[in-house]
């Protein structure tokens, strides 16, 4: 609790130490390290933040010259992340430091009072933070107390700000002799056994404080600071993602890559941190509403109408085979499961292209709704199948291989009878029909049993692993998918609206506006550019496929030392993989250029051709590279030993 300032006697010294410099106001908050006062600066008439060194402290030489000291090197600090210093004083017995003052809270005040962060504000604070630390340790300034209380969060725009740096140290070099610096609950191994410290020993603070500020709880707890110090030494913090909080599982191995025990198996730097907590937070870009809905609910043929659909189509084909025979029943239940599911995906497909999305939007749709379900089911971690899993898991397999079986069988056998004349006349004798009916309704009861299982098997085992959004990925990003939106496209129809765009990567808003200029040519400039689209197609999976790679390089590189032999290679093929991305990338804007010149009328197709011939050659060169890269990921993996190969 603030003491009140009329009963505190420093309060009352320092007030006339500093009388007509600083007007102080009252008392913000207290510690061992300092106590914390707002005051008006009466020249500049400002609010301002004075942190006082205690007087029993102040009143050690050595102490007090290194907190002087520490301070002003940490007043040559510039940055729209760290609290700036306007000034370091000495005043009698008092020395201190003026800072401007935030009108916020502190990052432990925010958990505290309103719980955890959300992955996305969490990744946005810790970055701002990252970017703090390395504009300091690129000064040489290694912070030692990262921790939620020094994390200032600005009311209105949510803006992290770094408070004290370089007064740690000072300021705990009293305590027990040993010239350890910094909070328990937040210190680093380095730290609490003593050894030299550089600027990774501040990564694991922050490590330390993004597992509070996402979970609400401290990785190590105990009974007296002590306890907690020496479990920080010694025992291996708990994963993020084993406590089950909703975290983006990058940013929760980023996390527990910070919290290594040993320096060298932290991240390489603040700035690599903050670089990884970037391309998190770009991968975590909102889907507009019609996507979402599509990836979903209006994509997938999982609903009771399914079902529904299913038991109708069996009683259709039963009645159809005893009213005109078994043929006409079997041509009936292959039509029926084959232009059913087509006709559900041609339908749905045409309502995402009138809201003006295309094929191009649905990969990157599934793909972040497979991380997203991931995250939430990594909260509920369940172990093995049930018993109801596995029996509903035998009697869908038993059930749907029977149902193939006699299906393949009677439709093998109504295609032979309508090729062959003597196979028809067998099969139109009296004793075929029974024997045809028979197999059809033992392949409508194995509908009948292998269809609900199959459901049930499913909805069981969705609830600890993401099958039905795989699946339904898988089916909407192959050739069926593509098949159903092209048929979509053609069908025509409402006049599209205009989509949001923010979702989608470069590459994807180039690709479709040069595809769009394309079917607005001629037909006769059409043909003569016949290889365009599939140019187009080539360049966005290049420039897709290499912003992964480069992101996987990112990350391997991140968690590696400069001092390790595979350091400069994956560096290299990091910058390689992003010089080609954007090479991609450029040939994709040089083309939907070229396109918007031959709209206009200044450009013609043999000068339009040569662009296409090097965008091609472009593809060709990153071909080159993702299976060289391809290569050497290969010879590393037989390289590594067997402990090292993950499980």
């Amino acid at each position: 609790m603030p003491v009140v300032p009329g009963t505190d006697p420093v309060f009352l010294a320092f007030q006339d130490a500093v009388a007509g410099r600083y007007s102080i106001a009252r008392e913000l908050g207290r510690g061992g390290m300092g106590i914390v006062y707002l005051a008006h600066e009466v020249h500049l008439d400002r609010l301002v933040a004075i942190k006082l060194l205690p007087p029993d402290r102040a009143a050690d030489p050595a102490l007090r010259e290194r907190f002087v000291r520490e301070a002003r090197l940490a007043a040559k600090l510039s940055h729209p992340n760290i609290i700036p210093i306007h000034a370091v004083a000495e005043s009698g017995e008092f020395v201190y430091y003026v800072m401007a003052f935030v009108d916020g809270e502190t990052l432990a005040q925010r958990v505290r009072a309103r719980g955890p962060l959300t992955g996305t504000d969490g990744a946005r604070v810790l970055r701002e933070v990252a970017w703090a630390l390395s504009h300091a340790h690129a000064q040489g300034l290694v912070h030692r107390d990262v921790k939620p209380d020094n994390i200032l969060l600005e009311a209105g725009t949510g803006r992290a700000l770094v408070a004290d740096f370089g007064i740690a140290a000072a300021a705990g070099d009293l305590e027990g002799g040993r010239g350890a610096a910094g909070t328990p609950e937040f210190m680093s191994p380095e730290q609490a056994t003593g050894v030299p410290l550089d600027a990774r020993a501040d990564l694991y603070s922050l490590g330390a404080t993004a597992f509070f500020a996402f979970s609400g709880r401290l990785p190590f707890e105990g009974r007296t600071a002590t306890e907690v110090v020496a479990r920080h030494a010694t025992e291996k913090a708990p994963a993020l993602a084993s406590i089950g909080v909703a975290v983006p599982r990058r940013v929760a191995a980023l996390v527990d890559r910070c919290l290594a025990k040993a320096p060298s198996d932290r991240p390489a730097s603040a700035d690599a941190v903050a670089e990884e907590l970037g391309l998190a937070m770009e991968q975590r870009r909102e889907l507009p509403v019609a996507l979402r809905a599509f990836v979903k609910r209006n994509s997938r043929m999982d609903g009771g109408g399914t079902l529904l659909g299913a038991f109708g189509l069996a009683a259709a084909a039963v009645t159809l085979a005893r009213l005109y025979g078994g043929e006409v029943g079997w041509v009936t239940l292959a039509a029926g499961a084959t232009l059913g599911p087509l006709g559900f995906m041609v339908n749905a497909a045409r309502r995402l292209v009138r809201q003006g999305f295309s094929y191009a939007d649905v990969a990157p749709a599934y793909q972040r709704e497979r991380e997203q379900v991931g995250e939430e089911l990594a909260v509920d971690r369940r172990s093995g199948p049930v018993l109801p899993e596995r029996v509903l898991r035998w009697a869908a397999i038993s059930g749907m291989s029977v149902l193939a079986a006699s299906l393949m069988t009677g439709i093998g056998l109504s295609v032979g009878a309508w090729l062959s004349p003597t196979l028809a006349r067998v099969l139109s004798a009296p004793g075929a029909g029974p024997w045809l009916q028979s197999l059809l309704s033992v392949g409508v009861f194995s509908v009948m049993v292998g269809m609900p299982s199959s459901l049930g098997y499913l909805a069981l085992l969705q609830r600890r692993m993401d099958v039905d959004t795989g699946f339904w990925a898988r089916i909407w990003k192959g050739p069926l998918g593509r098949f159903a939106f092209s048929i979509a496209r053609r069908g025509g129809g409402a006049h599209p609206v205009v989509a949001a765009m923010t979702h989608r990567a470069t590459e994807l808003s180039l690709g479709l506006a040069a595809g769009e200029l394309f079917e607005g040519l001629p037909r006769e400039t059409r043909q003569a550019l016949g290889e365009l689209p599939a140019v187009l197609r080539r360049l966005q999976d290049d420039a897709q496929s290499l912003r992964a790679r480069h992101e996987s390089l990112q990350q391997a590189l991140s968690g590696t030392t400069a001092s390790s032999p595979e350091y400069d290679d994956l560096r290299a093929m990091r910058d390689e993989a992003h010089a080609r991305l954007g090479e991609s990338v450029g040939a994709l804007e040089t083309l939907r250029l070229g396109l918007l010149r031959l709209h206009a009328g200044t450009a013609t197709v043999e000068s339009f051709t040569t662009h296409l011939d090097v965008a091609a050659d472009v593809s060709v060169q990153v071909n080159r590279l993702i299976e060289a890269h391809d290569d050497v990921e290969r010879v590393l993996r037989f390289a590594s030993p067997p402990a090292l190969t993950p499980a």
